[in-house]
């Protein structure tokens, strides 16, 4: 289902106990990629290889001699030639692996730019060059790949952030060496269900109350749709009875579309206490009804989970921080860079250039589970972290989050923990619009109600 990732220094101690004993892993790497090469899905007679000064090159080099044996058409690039890529058919990125540490000098970025804007497929070799392997940035400029042949274990820059668009298809070759076992260091890739998600499984002699009483709060003025969605997600994905507080004062009083919810004012709906999980934050503002309601929730001893202005809120008010991390039952913060970087006091970029550090860094600062999503969304309970794979750009319009943060609470409301609740949310919201993908290949147009309605027989056959 999903694997782990060592750490660099792990990794750095895995290649050099292979090499002590003289396994020959350069020769390895080199003669894996040229059988990538060689097994490409397109007819490839002439390859480019860029090879750098370092064991990258050296893979390189080893793949350019497979293949000129092999009987293609090879050209060897060293760094210091800006190459004619029209009569290629593949381009092989060898310039450098996962220990750069510095950003790209010009002559190097005008190089990658050439690669990138030449319209042929590349290749890279354990990362792409200029990529960041561990944080997902990038170092001034990045080969933008079609497949990135890794070695050993996979690498977590290249599934999150930048990553994502830089690596293309990943795929992982261990050299012949035993797989890492985890560690307090490595993360996981969550690219399959959770064996968490049997756990909601149901049985016959069963009731509604067994499935989660939610309360969700939310829908300000001009913001009603958002709580409306994340009602109807939470229905959806499973929750047994599912509770709107309005703070718009002219709020529906049923919805028509989903009359099984049940809808209130906010202040009624808090006086009412027999709930078993809360949200707060879709449609939520930032007025003074909604600071002093926020601060009352913080309160409550149910789990909560908070979203969109919530997080803005908390970002603005450091005694709404010191009672969220003064919480004795379970918290889930579910924000976008932007709105983590408001909590951690520092730039989106900040955040966008090493987004596992951040979201741990949230998780352990105020004692929550962090969803920060994005491409390749990470979740992060301050000890464990792990990488969304599923998703695409199709849900990347507004009502999405919304939808999101419904499915988090109704999984909570089924008996998933606060974290499991989260990655598997996570997972169905993405491998829906990946599904949806199928058959609209171009990512345009899906909507958050098309998603809840995707995701939910998605859950059905996960269980």
């Amino acid at each position: 289902m999903s694997h782990y990732f060592p750490s660099f220094n792990e990794l750095r101690q895995i290649e050099a106990q292979a090499l002590a004993i003289g396994l020959p892993l350069m020769e390895r790497a080199g003669r894996c990629a040229a059988n990538l090469v060689l097994s490409w899905p397109a007819d490839i007679r002439r390859v480019v290889v860029l090879v750098g000064p370092g064991n990258n090159g050296g893979d390189g080099q080893v793949c350019a001699r497979e293949l000129q044996q092999a009987g293609l058409d090879v050209t060897i690039n060293p760094l210091s030639a800006l190459p004619d890529f029209s009569s290629a058919d593949l381009i092989v990125d060898a310039l450098f692996g996962i220990g750069l540490a510095r950003d790209l000098d010009r002559a190097t970025h005008s190089l990658i730019e050439a690669a990138n804007c030449s319209g042929k497929p590349i290749l890279a070799i354990d990362t792409p060059s200029g990529l960041d392997a561990y944080s997902g940035a990038i170092r001034g400029g990045a080969i933008h790949a079609s497949k990135t042949l890794t070695f050993i274990a996979d690498k977590p820059g290249l599934h999150t952030g930048a990553g994502r668009d830089c690596a293309g298809e990943v795929i992982v070759e261990s050299l012949g060496l035993k797989p890492p076992t985890l560690s307090n260091a490595s993360g996981e890739l969550m690219d399959a269900p959770s064996a968490a998600m049997r756990q909601l499984r149901r049985q016959a002699n069963t009731h509604k109350g067994q499935f989660g009483t939610l309360a969700i709060f939310g829908g300000a003025n001009g913001m009603l749709g958002a709580i409306l969605l994340a009602g109807r997600s939470a229905l959806k994905m499973g929750n047994g009875k599912v509770h709107l507080g309005f703070l718009a004062p002219n709020h529906p009083t049923i919805d028509l579309l989903q009359p099984e919810l049940m809808l209130h004012d906010a202040t009624s709906l808090l006086a009412k206490h027999d709930f078993s999980q809360l949200l707060a934050g879709p449609g939520f503002g930032q007025s003074e009804f909604a600071h002093d309601l926020l601060s009352q929730l913080l309160a409550c001893p149910q789990p909560l989970l908070l979203d969109a202005d919530a997080l803005n809120l908390i970002a603005s008010h450091p005694v709404l921080q010191d009672r969220l991390r003064h919480r004795n039952s379970a918290t889930i913060l579910t924000p976008h860079p932007a709105e983590a970087a408001r909590l951690l006091g520092c730039s989106t970029q900040s955040v966008q250039a090493n987004r596992i550090s951040a979201a741990q860094t949230l998780a352990q600062h105020l004692r929550s589970v962090v969803l920060l999503k994005g491409a390749g969304s990470i979740c992060s309970d301050g000890k464990c972290w792990s990488i969304n794979a599923s998703g695409n750009a199709a849900l990347s319009n507004a009502g999405q989050g919304d939808a999101l943060a419904g499915m988090i609470a109704a999984l909570l409301g089924q008996g998933l923990d606060a974290f499991e609740a989260t990655r598997c949310a996570a997972w169905l919201h993405g491998a829906a619009a990946d599904e949806w993908c199928k058959t609209h290949p171009a990512g345009i147009g899906l909507t958050a109600s098309e998603v809840i309605d995707l995701a939910r027989d998605l859950l059905n056959q996960q269980v």
